[in-house]
């Protein structure tokens, strides 16, 4: 198998050797180290990443202290640089290792010195998964800028050693994310130091992906347990063991990075979690054309918080999980009062968001300021409790009140020229709804509508709203996503079977006898307590004509309470769970089967059986794929007992979910902003 070093041009034995100088050009100090010892007689190369074949531009060779210079001209607009160390020997023990392969990205910045290690190779290797290939890295400028600006989350380019995020107080101790980077890095050491003669044999066959074709080089190996980290993840483990022996006296291991794993992980993942900027329970989320994330909050910092009022504004964040909204407010103003699973990003990267508190629509330009009138647009106050809006390819918005089955219309995106098309039982479509939570637009322009309900879906024209389908579901719509072919997935919260009715009715006791609120804490509460498998959500599946998918209802250990469903950039399909204090995030096989691991068929669950877990997951609504590949989740509810009742004061801030979570490099990139099925950037 070919690997990303296949391109490297060695250059001698000289120290420095540049290929791109120039007055612009800034000679920068590096060193190559691997387990935090040098590497002599490293071929290191400077590359361009850009949306065309990557080129190399220097080159330079290490010392026996590992060190080397290099002139790095300025990043031109829509490139990244990347530098690779091949080859060499460790200065702690064996000869020449052309197994060694340690990269690291700068991106557009050049820092006055730079270190290449395992830390640096692994942050490469996960922020960039969805842009490497044989020949290197490559991909769209704003998915290489996405990736490049989150490699410093991971580790500090300077010094090679831990970056701010991941042992910032919102991860550090508090996911196993840590753990997992180092464990990785003690196993790609041992085959750059040759801790034993056989290290690097070890390290490609603990690395082989479901394709069986075994990596043959240290970057190599860590970038395919990157793409699946999924795939029988106690291989890479058990090397900890088999490289580092316990010290009798510390009763440690003798590894070069800690912390390092004592148990088994479920995947390889190394999901961060981001906080500020007024988040606090976010609903609905969606990117813009920069990758920035807008996303409505169910209440605002330190609010008392339950569902008998929502009156949380507006987050919004940088890529890179900074927050770019005010630290406890968020965006305020335009009638945002309690923000729902009602976002959508429109073609002038305004943002349009749904609100329970004022019963509104709200919507922001691009820098946070309200569009909307301080009430925002309630049509007189005729809204209900609003849901789910889109924009779709013409400009038009639409959306949906839950609690007065309304459909609102704004054709082209005109607030001046917005109506409510229909309400209650006053005309199709609205006729067929049944507590409408979420919707989509399909290839033929056709709008598909999630009722939370009732079990099934509704479709009607958007040219003429009066032709109206219904296919059946299960039970609790509440996510929807349209594929490539134009298949509609739809989470099913409370699954399928007699049980599932049974709690769809004891719910509509409670919203008929003692109000929403009681509804959305019956809701919330079932779902809390569900577990994956027979008695847990599910998934539907439709296909175009309105026929069932064959196996659909998908059920699986990952769904327990399956809230939002997306499409990646390859039709493979990601699933949200609001259930349990640490809810699990879940892919399945899509559609499109070429795209699936080997074996698996439309439906299948690819991560592991209970889910993707770690990164300080909560109870989750939205899930999110933005255009570097990088899987985004929201955390709704953190303590359901201060959710529901009266809960101890010590506790009574707490229901509304913290902060957001990315899993980096999971899945095929997506298009920003979304408007229509996903598809690749």
């Amino acid at each position: 198998m070919n690997t990303i070093g296949k391109y490297i041009v060695l250059a001698g034995a000289a120290a420095l050797t540049c290929a791109a100088g120039g007055a612009s050009a800034r000679m920068v100090e590096g060193r190559v180290l691997g387990g935090n010892a040098p590497v002599a007689g490293a071929a290191v190369t400077l590359w361009v990443a850009s949306s065309t074949a990557p080129q190399e531009i220097a080159h330079a060779t290490t010392n026996a202290e590992g060190r080397f210079t290099i002139d790095i001209p300025a990043a031109a607009a829509g490139t990244s640089h990347y530098l690779i160390a091949k080859g060499g020997r460790s200065a702690l023990r064996g000869g020449e290792n052309p197994a060694i392969t340690l990269v690291t990205v700068l991106g557009s910045e050049t820092p006055p010195r730079l270190t290449i290690n395992e830390f640096t190779s692994i942050a490469a290797a996960y922020t960039h998964a969805q842009f490497i290939d044989n020949r290197g890295i490559s991909g769209q400028p704003l998915g290489l800028k996405i990736a490049a600006g989150n490699v410093p989350n991971f580790v500090d380019l300077e010094t090679g050693g831990w970056g701010e995020a991941i042992q910032g107080p919102l991860n550090g101790g508090q996911t196993p994310t840590m753990a997992n980077f180092a464990t990785l890095a003690d196993a790609m050491a041992g085959c750059v130091t040759s801790v034993r003669a056989n290290a690097c044999a070890l390290l490609f066959a603990a690395a082989q992906g479901p394709d069986q074709d075994a990596p043959r080089d240290t970057f190599a190996a860590i970038r395919t347990i990157a793409r699946n980290p999924w795939y029988k993840p106690a291989r890479a483990l058990a090397l900890i063991a088999d490289f580092y022996p316990t010290n009798p006296r510390t009763q440690m291991r003798e590894v070069p990075f800690m912390p390092y794993l004592l148990r088994e992980p479920s995947a390889w993942v190394m999901p961060l979690k981001f906080d500020g900027g007024g988040y606090r329970a976010g609903g609905k989320a969606m990117f813009d054309s920069q990758g920035n994330l807008w996303v409505g909050d169910n209440f605002t910092i330190g609010w008392q918080g339950q569902d008998s009022l929502w009156q949380g504004h507006a987050s919004k964040f940088a890529p890179n999980g900074k927050p770019l909204s005010p630290i406890t407010t968020g965006f305020t103003g335009g009638g945002m009062e309690g923000g729902t699973f009602g976002a959508a990003v429109d073609g002038n990267d305004n943002a349009w968001l749904t609100s329970y508190g004022s019963k509104a629509i709200t919507v922001f330009d691009k820098s946070g300021k309200p569009l909307t009138p301080p009430e925002g647009l309630t049509f007189g106050g005729r809204l209900g409790l609003m849901q789910g809006i889109i924009v779709t390819k013409t400009g038009d918005v639409w959306a949906l009140g839950i609690e007065k089955d309304q459909l609102v219309y704004f054709p082209k995106g005109d607030i001046a020229k917005g109506r409510i098309v229909c309400e209650g039982k006053s005309a199709e479509p609205c006729k067929s709804f049944a507590a409408p939570f979420h919707l989509a637009i399909d290839q033929q322009d056709r709008i598909w509508v999630s009722n939370s309900g009732a079990p099934h879906v509704t479709v009607f024209s958007a040219a003429d709203p009066t032709k109206v389908e219904k296919h059946a579901t299960g039970i609790n719509n509440s996510g929807m996503a349209i594929d490539s072919l134009g298949n509609a997935w739809i989470t099913n919260r409370f699954g399928t079977g007699a049980l599932g009715m049974a709690h769809l009715v004891d719910m509509g006791v409670h919203l008929k006898e003692r109000g929403v609120a009681s509804a959305s804490d019956y809701l919330t509460s079932i779902m809390s307590k569900q577990k994956g498998g027979e008695h847990g959500g599910s998934v539907t599946l439709i296909r175009p004509d309105g026929s069932s998918f064959p196996g659909a209802p998908f059920k699986s250990g990952g769904l327990p309470g399956p809230w939002a469903v997306v499409v990646d950039g390859n039709d493979n399909v990601w699933i949200s769970n609001f259930a349990g204090a640490s809810s699990p995030i879940v892919q399945l096989c899509g559609a499109r089967t070429e795209n699936c691991p080997p074996g698996f068929k439309t439906g299948d669950q690819i991560s592991p059986p209970e889910g993707y877990v770690g990164g300080g997951l909560q109870m989750l609504t939205d899930i999110a794929v933005d255009p570097a590949g990088n899987v985004w989740a929201m955390n709704n509810w953190q303590d359901i007992d201060a959710c529901i009742g009266v809960p101890p004061e010590a506790l009574s801030t707490r229901c509304g979910g913290q902060g957001v979570v990315i899993f980096y490099g999971m899945a095929a990139p997506v298009a920003a902003p979304q408007i229509g099925p996903a598809r690749r950037p």
